[in-house]
């Protein structure tokens, strides 16, 4: 599976992948994805967010346990964001099948649509529709770099977009959702752990910073008649770092937008976005706070408007403490040994997040040695993307198979 799936969108230049929402490389994955549940003998389900469902047993029976992750990527991202929770889904129910378990729910596998937000600017638009956490008037208003539309790309697609919205009925069937994940960071390397499992998802959000200056010739105007918002933008970026450091957080501006976009033309916009995360409401909203104050007056020593706009954010997310509990258990029994499991908060967003204020949910992390996400150097050893697998179907066994 792993070796069907690598070379779907991969850049041969970066050796990343652009598996961006509603384009030929998201519909060649969502194919792999169709094959495997049709070769498995899976009922192969669209819903009306685009995301794609396999099920095994009744879906209408309800109480399901629900296992994936998402197959888009970051621009130029790694091979296993995403994907090591698709392919360890299916790879976890031939394993259930080879031990001849006896299933007593039903049981589904997910590849939830637009996961990363690298196309439309805003991630878990798959599973935000379907929780009714993005409504379909927001929905339509997403666009991309190109200015094209979410429901036109969709279209573009062959996919209905007057379908969208949020779908109770099918969460209603959902008894547990568990997601399986490399790790993004290096917790597990430095514990010498395989296979862990998630606390809670940090807060977290994305805010636009619109510096609004005035264009001008770069060589024939004088610095100090200049109104030039890259220098604001600039300080803003070192002051981020500073408060993210106070903090004990992580903030970083990784997306610029710069107009006339010439390299001798003053700007006269640069648009810049700011993503940052911490452990808690409080340390995040300091970090913020504190960015947007040293950027105003940034910019008004320069002359120059600001415009902040909070463009996406998602509280803290803890974890369903029964369900994380049961799969610590499950885990710690499974090994013989009563092997206590580290659990690990993470900065990271998943659709399990976006989830988990509507049904329980819990998720895996498997070992990244690098410590590297969003990037082709992005790492999981074989033998440890095995463990998770098992780590998998013993979750699902315990929690199925009962």
């Amino acid at each position: 599976m792993w070796s069907d799936l690598r070379p779907i969108g991969r850049h041969p230049d970066s050796h990343g992948y652009r598996r961006y929402a509603w384009t030929g490389a998201d519909a060649e994955c969502r194919a792999w994805f169709k094959e495997q549940a049709e070769a498995r003998g899976l009922t192969y389900e669209l819903d009306r967010n685009g995301n794609q469902w396999a099920w095994l047993g009744d879906p209408s029976a309800g109480d399901a346990v629900v296992t994936g992750s998402h197959l888009d990527s970051v621009p130029d991202g790694g091979a296993f964001d995403g994907p090591l929770g698709v392919v360890s889904s299916f790879a976890a129910l031939d394993e259930l099948r080879a031990r001849r378990v006896t299933f007593t729910r039903p049981l589904a596998l997910v590849n939830f649509g637009d996961e990363e937000g690298a196309r439309f600017g805003l991630a878990c638009v798959g599973s935000r529709l379907t929780s009714g956490q993005l409504t379909v008037e927001q929905a339509h208003k997403l666009t991309d770099g190109d200015g094209v539309t979410l429901p036109k790309a969709m279209e573009a697609a062959g996919y209905d977009p007057d379908a969208l919205g949020a779908d109770p009925e099918r969460l209603s069937r959902i008894g547990a959702f568990v997601e399986l994940h490399v790790e993004q960071g290096r917790a597990l390397d430095l514990s010498g752990d395989r296979v862990g499992l998630a606390s809670a998802i940090w807060p977290h959000g994305r805010w636009r910073f619109d510096f609004r200056g005035e264009a001008n010739h770069a060589g024939t105007t004088r610095l100090v008649d200049r109104r030039d918002p890259m220098l604001s933008y600039a300080e803003t970026v070192l002051a981020a770092r500073r408060e993210a450091e106070l903090a004990g957080a992580v903030a970083t501006f990784g997306k610029i937008s710069v107009e006339p976009n010439g390299v001798n033309a003053i700007p006269s916009l640069v648009r810049g976005w700011l993503d940052s995360r911490a452990a808690d409401q409080e340390s995040l909203d300091a970090v913020v706070g504190g960015v947007e104050k040293a950027a105003r007056e940034y910019a008004a020593a320069h002359g120059i408007d600001l415009d902040v706009v909070r463009e996406s954010f998602t509280p803290v997310v803890e974890f369903d403490h029964a369900l994380r509990d049961e799969l610590a258990r499950i885990l710690g029994s499974s090994s013989g040994t009563d092997l206590k499991v580290p659990v690990l908060g993470t900065g990271a967003g998943h659709d399990a997040g976006i989830l988990s204020g509507h049904i329980p949910t819990a998720m895996l992390f498997v070992r990244n040695p690098t410590g590297v996400s969003h990037s082709p150097a992005e790492f999981a050893a074989e033998d440890d993307c095995v463990a998770g697998v098992l780590a998998l179907a013993d979750v699902l066994e315990g929690l199925a198979c009962r």
